[in-house]
Order: C-alpha cells, then structure tokens, then sequence
C-alpha cells in the first residue's frame, strides 16, 4: 500500500493538517497536485509525503482520484519553507503552499495557450490542387498562395483573412495539415535592451567577490547613485557562471521594468519576472520556465521569493528597508525572514541592499548578524545633491498659501527652461485628503470604515482609501447645510492643477495608485518620462526608488512631514528613508542636482541630518531613542487584531484572549514592557468593526511567549470573530 499524506486545498483551520490517501501506482510523487474526495466533494490537494503506513485503519482510507500534473509542482525546499512560515508566522500551510503556485492554477483557470498552426506538407500537390480549382474560390486560392509564400499560418489568422470552410476543406482533402504550437505570453516584450560594457569601481569588485566568495547574510549600504544595480549583475553573473541560479527582490511593481531591463541585457531569456501586474497567462508561463529551468533569474516583488527556482546561489532583496516586503494580510509574513530561511535550506547568500537600511538591520550588521558592506561614493565621484529646507510656516505668513514654496517655484521653472526634467513627491494621492464644513466643522467619512473620504477633483468623487466606496461630492454640510466646505491637505492631484497653471505649456505626467490600476500603465508613465514625453512627473513613494533618470536635476518633497507623524514607532526612520531615497532621483548624470524640501518644522532633526545624508548619525541617535524607549530591535511588538461586524463580540473575544495573555504576563513578568487591549485607531474598515491587544516583550523568551500567543490564538477562535497576529507592525492604526 502506498500512502499518500496530503494538505487539501481548503483555506480553513479546522481543515489544515494532513491526510491519508491511497495512490493509484508508483508514479505519483512528492509534490504534485492530485484530484481527492473529501467528504461529498472532490477538491485538490498537495502531495507533501509519500510512506507505506498508516496511523488509519486502511480500509477507511480513500484513494486518490487522479494527479492534476504529470509533474511536481512544489519543490522539496518549498515545502521545507511552508513548515518555517507555519511555525514562524502562524500561517496555515495550505495558505503558504498556495504562495508557490500562480493563483489562477488552482481550480484550472490558467493553461498552457496553444494554438493551431497550419503548413502544406507537399507543395507539388498543392499547387497540381491549385491548378485544377475555379477561379472564383477565392478562399482556397487565397490560403494555398499565402502558405506557399510564408510556410505556416495561424489557424486562427487564416480564418479571419478568408473564410473557414474553404481552409476545412482544405484540410479535409489533405492539402494543408495542422499541428499544435505552444505559445510562451512574455511580459514587457517591447523594452529596449542597453548592451552597454560598465567596468566595475574597485569598490564595486571587492564587494563583489565578498559576496560571491562567502555564504553569509549581507547588508550593502550604498549612496543612492553607487551602483548597487551592477552589482546584483555582477554578483548574478558570477553565479550563473558556476552553475547555479538567483532571485531577486524589488519593492514596487513600477521598478521591474527598468531591473529587467537591466538583466535581460546582460542575461537574455535566462531571466524571468513574477509579480502581481502580469496577467494570469504571462505569470504562469514565466513561472512554468522557471519550474523547468528555462530561467536561471527570477526577478520581481516579494512573492518572487517563494519561485519554483532550483539550486539558488544568490539572493538579493534590494530596498530591503521597504514595508512592501511585509506581508499585511492573511498569509502574514515578513519577506527577509523568509529569505533567510530559503538561502539557508539552499546554502546560499543573501544580499539586503538599502541607500538606507532599516534599523534593524543596521543594527544586525553593528553586532555582526550580518556582514556590513559599504559603498559610501557615487558612481560619477559627484557629491550628493544639495537638500535646502523651506519653512512653509514661514511662507505662509509672508502671503503664499499655494502649494509651491517661491524656492521651489523658480527652481522648477528655471529647471523646464535648462531642458530639464524634476520629479515632485507626496506621498498622498487624490485631490484633497478630507472635506471639511468651516463652520461647524463636520468632515465627510466613509460609511463602511471609521476613516475621512479623500477628495478625488478628475472624478468628481468622494473616496474611501481603504474599502474602495465611492461618494458624490457634497455641496452643502449634511449637518449645518453651511455651502463653505473647504479640502484638507493637498494630493498628488492638487498638485498637478496648480503645476498646470504656473506651468501651462509643460508635459506633466502623474504616477499614483490611481494612474497605475491597468496592465503596464506603470511602464507607459516611465517610459514617457524617460523618452522626455513629459517634463515633470508627480507621484508618491512609487516614484521614490531606484529610479534612474539621467536628465532629471530637480527634486521637490511637496510635504515632508506626512510621514513624520503617522501612528508608529517608526514614523522618524521612515522619513529619513523617504527623504533620502527621494533626494537620490536627482544628479545621478553628469548634470547636478537640488533637493527642495518643504515642511512645516525645519527645526526636527530627522530633516537636518536628511540633508547631510547622514545616516550613521541618523542610526546613532535613532538607535539610542529605540533602546530607551525599549522599541525593535531591542523588544518585539505583537498585535493582536480583532475584527467583527458585531462591535460588542469583538470585544468581549478581545476580553476573553486578554485574560489568557495575562496568564502568560504572569509567567513571564520580566519579559513584558506593555501589555493593553484598546480600540484600534481606526475603529471600523469595510463595515467591521477593529479592536486591538498590544503587547511589547524582551528579546530574551520572545520565541517562547509568541508560540504561547499563537496557540492561544488557535485555542480561542469565535464564530463571527477574525484573530490574527501581526508581529513588529510598521502601523498600528
């Protein structure tokens, strides 16, 4: 008897462990999908162990129906992996299976795109064919004439260039015959390749060689400009070389392009591109060569970690202090904790590349987790930009209530005047982020979630960020029917109208969630900024990284203190990163570059050290902050989040798992700083209602505590109640 165990395809805790099945034959492997009964249905499931014996009476075991694939889809490590996430996240491992496979597979909704093609197999016969039909079969002529010339045709183009009875019978009298052609949908097909030969800095070479001669854990810190792009090549091509192969990590779709770009001039169709912005058929033929080694790189977000990639010898997750690679929703993980665990089960390196690294892993690299790599100097040896502050107080007060500083205004026009190009950040999109009444001061608010509506001026609507509802605008106070509605702080919108009327003859393009929802509306924006179709362009943190624009030599950050005072414990490193991966779009030519930075505290140290690009210093005086305040990396936060649409069961959920994380408080009084259960800030998104238990613990028994918590999670579940634990998150509203 042959046993298969087996995690059936059911997203449910009650259901995500392992089951008995009996194999048809000796062909079915480790790793496949297989048809299963279960209970009065059939679902699918993953073969994830293969044994001869059985914990169950055997004659109560069901046999599996049939496999899926005739090959396995998940790989030994894979499957390695999904057990690390289960134990280190609390994830379930159906949910961290389905991370390996393209989501449009399950349930058969993506195959391979075949399509017919058709040839003629004895030019003699068919012409001798030819000779003997009417003149008037136009049809016939048309499509014998056609493959004479060309050699084979789609089925399908030839059917919609003459009619398909005259290609039927054709066929049916043997002139032309078909065969099947499997097609590969490949993404970003029309990007142009630079070819050109770069030839390492002597910084660069001895990064290099570290990398590729030690197995180790990396943090590169490079200035925006230093190169790190060729690196990643260079360390790549050194492992292809040796026969192995490589991931690497972005954080935001609208960088792929130009990485791929980068990589398919050095290494071809020996590259591959996973992210959520390819349709359903480019993402399961990319993922399909790289199942079948066709592709030796795999490039994309941070799903491109769990790629079906063999004999890995390089990892790199560049930006590695982005909160992208946090996985915010079910299942919840934190990307470079996977990737340590991956480079370890392949024994291979991991390179975290940051202009501004995370404290936390900074503070890794201080007490040698991590290998600190460092390169401190631009490529073109020029200085970093000069970053100016502009108090926008005081601007106020000497009559400008617009949007630009005067600062900013003559710089961006005395930039379009040069032939130039700049780039405009803020980080909020929309017109408006809130409408206001000014007389009693009623503010418009999504009914579904306890957030204000942003103003959206191009659609005449009212916008709820976070479910997605849409309202009309308001003309009057549905409280005071005052008519003096006024809008909250300015968007990516308000910006582009007020650039239009102190610019009016200048090409401004737009990059935000808004402009980015098609299929590569993100390379179209690029590439028209890149080719000089517009002048300047407007975005938010999408337009903050690893973009390289050559001619652009002016930086504005419309508002700086946005991030500076959101709900987390890293609002201060977050906007020291946001400044300074910003600031590094501008120079990075032979032109010069200027940073204009406008905001309403000049005087807050993030800002001054900001413009020295002072990051040791930033670290310093950070890290000290962190430590007395016992925050990461010298104690762990942990949330646990109720959501309900009853207010009054979520909480009393809350209260009853309170009381169980005060008896583990008790045990372990020594390792808790912080233990509260309160509403969450935002009390209610998409109609359910959000409390929240806070605790911050010692890294000392903090592997102890959390498995503690997640067993209490699992022991404690209620219907109608959503749990889930969310370890150092980067927001806690």
């Amino acid at each position: 008897m042959i046993v298969g165990k087996i995690i059936v395809d059911i997203a449910s805790s009650l259901v995500d462990k392992v089951f008995d099945y009996i194999l048809p034959d000796e062909t079915f492997e480790i790793g496949m999908r297989v048809y299963v009964p279960f209970g009065k249905i059939i679902k699918e499931g993953y073969i994830v162990d293969i044994t001869t014996e059985s914990d169950y009476d055997p004659s109560k075991l069901k046999t599996v129906i049939s496999k899926i694939d005739n090959f396995p889809v998940i790989l030994p490590e894979q499957l390695e992996l999904a057990k690390f996430m289960k134990k280190k996240f609390n994830t379930g491992l159906c949910d961290a299976i389905r991370l390996f496979l393209p989501s449009e597979m399950r349930q058969g909704r993506v195959k391979e795109l075949i399509k017919i093609e058709c040839f003629i197999p004895d030019e003699i016969k068919a012409k001798e064919y030819l000779s003997s039909v009417r003149k008037n079969a136009t049809g016939i002529i048309g499509i014998i004439n056609e493959l004479l010339s060309k050699g084979s045709v789609l089925q399908n183009e030839l059917n919609k260039k003459f009619n398909s009875g005259s290609l039927k019978k054709l066929i049916d009298d043997k002139i032309v015959q078909t065969k099947e052609i499997k097609f590969k949908r490949s993404p970003y097909t029309g990007l142009d390749e630079n070819k050109k030969e770069v030839t390492l800095t002597a910084t660069q070479q001895g990064v290099v060689d570290r990398i590729t001669d030690e197995h180790n854990v990396f943090l590169l810190h490079g200035v925006t400009g230093s190169g790190k792009t060729e690196v990643y090549m260079s360390c790549m091509k050194k492992i292809i070389d040796s026969g192995k192969t490589g991931i690497m990590l972005v954080p935001e779709i609208s960088l792929t392009p130009q990485v791929l770009m980068n990589f398919r001039s050095r290494f071809g169709e020996n590259v591959a591109l996973l992210h959520s912005g390819l349709s359903a058929g480019e993402r399961f033929d990319e993922w399909q060569r790289i199942l079948f080694g066709e592709a030796k790189i795999v490039i994309g977000a941070r799903s491109a970690i769990f790629a079906p990639i063999k004999n890995i010898g390089l990892i790199v997750i560049d930006e590695e202090h982005d909160n992208s690679y946090n996985s915010d929703s079910n299942p919840r993980y934190n990307t470079i904790e996977v990737a340590k665990e991956r480079a370890r089960l392949s024994s291979s390196s991991l390179v975290l590349g940051s202009a501004t690294p995370s404290l936390v892993s900074y503070h890794h690299a201080m007490v040698g987790d991590y290998q600190l790599l460092e390169m401190k100097e631009r490529i073109n040896k020029r200085e970093l930009p000069p970053l100016h502050i502009v108090d926008m107080g005081e601007e106020i007060r000497t009559g400008n209530t617009g949007v630009f500083s005067t600062a900013l205004k003559n710089a961006l026009t005395k930039t379009v005047a040069e032939g130039n190009q700049a780039m405009l950040f803020i980080n909020r999109r929309g017109f408006s982020s809130f409408l206001m009444c000014k007389k009693c001061g009623w503010v418009a608010k999504c009914d579904a979630c306890d957030v204000s509506l942003v103003y959206h001026k191009y659609d005449r609507a009212l916008k709820c960020h976070y479910c997605g509802n849409r309202y009309k605008v308001l003309t009057e106070c549905p409280e005071c029917g005052n008519t003096e509605l006024s809008n909250g702080a300015t968007g990516t919108q308000k910006v582009v109208q007020e650039l239009q009327e102190l610019l009016p003859n200048v090409s401004i393009g737009r990059m935000d969630n808004d402009t980015t929802k098609t299929k590569d509306s993100h390379l179209k924006i690029l590439s028209d900024f890149r080719n000089g179709k517009t002048q300047i362009l407007v975005g938010t943190q999408m337009i903050a990284k690893g973009h390289d624009f050559p001619s652009v030599t002016l930086v504005g950050i419309i508002d700086a203190d946005i991030s500076l005072y959101q709900t987390s414990y890293a609002a201060t490193e977050q906007t020291f990163e946001l400044i300074t991966q910003v600031a590094g779009r501008a120079g990075r030519a032979d032109k010069s570059g200027e940073i204009i930075l406008q905001t309403y505290v000049p005087r807050h140290y993030v800002y001054k050290l900001a413009s020295y690009y002072d990051y040791p210093a930033f670290y310093k005086k950070e890290i000290n902050l962190r430590q007395i305040t016992m925050y990461p990396p010298f104690s762990k936060i942990m949330r646990i989040l109720f959501t309900s649409e009853d207010e009054k069961l979520a909480k009393e959920t809350a209260k009853v798992y309170y009381e169980e994380v005060k008896k583990v408080q008790q045990t372990f009084q020594k390792d808790f700083i912080y233990l509260g259960v309160m509403k969450s800030p935002i009390g209610k998104i998409q109609n359910k209602y959000r409390i929240q238990i806070l605790l911050r613990i010692r890294p000392d028994n903090e592997d102890v505590i959390t498995k503690r918590l997640f067993e209490i999670t699992e022991m404690n579940k209620q219907t109608g109640v959503s749990a889930f634990i969310e370890i150092n998150p980067q927001s806690l509203s």
